[in-house]
């Protein structure tokens, strides 16, 4: 199955001086931003990205046209990117451009700290933090499904979102109630990865900020016609393609131990 990377944009203007940016337009990279994204593009060269899919918002649209600067193995151009407004940010409403430190104080944000899927965010544009996980869920697995049926089941695909936003996805990935999802850190220009396969999801990384990321290479394709040769067309396969490696396994190498 394809393996997608969650990537965060790069800091904000509105993240170093503490504002909720939410859908605010014009919110950029800073200085700082622009260098993570730059650091995170070189990471990423050693990678095959096959489709590059973005949050709608500036920020996240800087952080994927700093992806695409960098040639991908053996000097491959990198996709353009698609814009699905699905991965965009979740609607705040009118906690929108205020400081967090104010919001710290409101009656809201310890519901949204401990029992995030109670939480509608107030005025006429919030959302609620259940809504906001349904459609990213959806977005990434609806382009999963395309990148696998376009590129094969080995590709390897980026999707550039926002912090709650892949806390989100990642907490469904890992079955855990969106409750819990406030224990999961997703930093600037971090990498998250999970393999959906027919069973069950697969977190490869969680928070990767600066890791060689060769390892999420795809196989060469001479094991891939191996592999595939030898696949039965069989539920027993379809269970077998999702099965953990007991003893955790070998990495992309195939064993136990």
């Amino acid at each position: 199955m394809p393996t997608v990377l969650l990537v965060r944009h790069g800091r904000t203007t509105a993240n170093a001086s503490g504002v909720l940016a939410g859908w605010t337009p014009g919110v950029g990279l800073d200085d700082t931003g622009r260098a993570q994204a730059q650091a995170l593009a070189a990471r990423m060269a050693v990678l095959p990205l096959v489709s590059i899919v973005t949050s709608p918002l500036q920020r996240c649209v800087e952080t994927s046209a700093a992806l695409v600067a960098v040639a991908g193995p053996d000097a491959a151009a990198r996709p353009e990117p698609v814009v699905d407004e699905r991965l965009g940010e979740c609607r705040y409403g009118d906690w929108t451009g205020k400081e967090l430190k104010v919001l710290a104080k409101e009656p809201l944000w310890a519901v949204v700290q401990a029992h995030p899927s109670a939480v509608t965010f107030p005025g006429p544009e919030g959302e609620s933090m259940l809504t906001m996980q349904h459609r990213a869920v959806e977005a990434v697995r609806a382009h999963d499904a395309r990148v696998a049926a376009e590129h094969g089941p080995d590709a390897v695909w980026v999707a550039v979102s926002h912090g709650d936003v892949i806390k989100a996805v990642v907490a469904d990935a890992l079955g855990m109630h969106l409750d819990a999802f406030q224990r999961i850190q997703v930093d600037p220009c971090s990498v998250s990865a999970v393999r959906y396969t027919p069973l069950r999801p697969f977190s490869l990384r969680v928070n990767d900020t600066g890791g060689d990321l060769s390892a999420l290479r795809p196989p060469p394709a001479k094991k891939r016609r191996a592999a595939r040769k030898g696949t039965r067309t069989t539920a027993a396969a379809l269970a077998a393609a999702s099965d953990a490696a007991v003893g955790g396994g070998a990495g992309n190498d195939d064993g136990n131990g």
